[in-house]
């Protein structure tokens, strides 16, 4: 089972919902396919712009910094539900690829004509599509704990991954009937009790990401954001697994923009074999890989991110 990796740190950072941020505007514009995106946008109203993807499953409403510390950067944060989870509405057999016209037709909506990506866990693939396919709006792209290619990257892919991840992306290639049973009933179980996901993951979590998660206002964020990305169901969840496993709809070698990567050495629900074959693939890539940290390290290094992604 994949994971959003989360966003930032407990301190200086808010838990989203009605009356929690008043700075935070949440707004709903039409993708290119005619379905509705659910838009959340924090931070300075005329700062950098700046997309964050969210992982697998995710929500527009996961941790973040406070519209106060953006404002501090200097950054407009933009995230937004991928079709299918939160207020988004399905776009069954989307690839990674249409990420990009959907942030494309956000960035028209609100007049943004260059901005900046960050993307983690299963939203750093969709990262690099716009890195990719909007290489003339797009400034820098940042990636956390992010997948490789499947289609490219081979046999290995799998190596180093947990147990529940390797049955969910193989189910993806060889039966999607399966797949869909079990996160229908993962989704279910998840709106009824949002901890229980948490809960499941730290079964197979190395010591650096329990010692995050075991913090309690981290436990609460991540709660709410799978509560809100599975609140209609996993049609979205589904949806960016059977991505994520196909042709990704882009080359990484049409990336021409400057790229970072990051990611915790002791990750095992994305190994680090996948950052440093995006890094083979990328020629303007830099890799940062940080010992003692694992998937859920992404949590603490967004400020940091957000910080290079806003300088150019």
């Amino acid at each position: 089972m994949l994971t959003d990796g989360g966003g930032a740190g407990s301190r200086g950072f808010r838990l989203c919902g009605k009356g929690a941020d008043l700075a935070t505007e949440e707004r709903f514009t039409t993708s290119t396919g005619g379905g509705r995106l659910s838009v959340e946008i924090t931070g300075k109203p005329d700062g950098v712009p700046i997309f964050l993807l969210h992982g697998t499953p995710g929500s527009r409403s996961g941790p973040k910094p406070r519209s106060s510390v953006l404002y501090r950067y200097g950054v407009r944060l933009i995230s937004y539900d991928r079709p299918g989870y939160g207020g988004s509405t399905p776009h069954p057999g989307r690839t990674v690829a249409d990420a990009a016209q959907d942030i494309a037709a956000i960035a028209r909506h609100f007049g943004i004509s260059r901005f900046a990506v960050v993307g983690r866990s299963g939203g750093g693939p969709h990262a690099l599509a716009c890195a990719a396919l909007l290489s003339e709006s797009v400034a820098r792209t940042a990636v956390l704990v992010g997948f490789a290619n499947p289609e490219v990257a081979g046999p290995d892919w799998f190596t180093g991954m947990t147990e529940s991840n390797r049955r969910d992306f193989t189910a993806a290639s060889f039966d999607r009937l399966r797949l869909v049973e079990r996160l229908r009933q993962q989704a279910e179980r998840t709106r009824r009790d949002p901890e229980s996901l948490l809960t499941q993951l730290e079964a197979d979590m190395t010591w650096p990401d329990r010692h995050v998660v075991q913090d309690l206002a981290i436990r609460r964020l991540l709660a709410q954001a799978y509560r809100e990305a599975l609140r209609g169901g996993p049609q979205g969840w589904i949806d960016d697994v059977l991505a994520l496993r196909r042709d990704w709809g882009f080359s990484l070698s049409a990336i021409s923009g400057p790229v970072r990567l990051w990611h915790g050495e002791q990750d095992n629900f994305a190994p680090v074999s996948h950052t440093m074959w995006l890094a083979r693939q990328i020629r303007t890539a830099e890799v940062h890989v940080q010992p003692g940290a694992a998937h859920f390290g992404a949590v603490k290094i967004l400020p940091e991110m957000l910080e290079w992604l806003s300088n150019w």
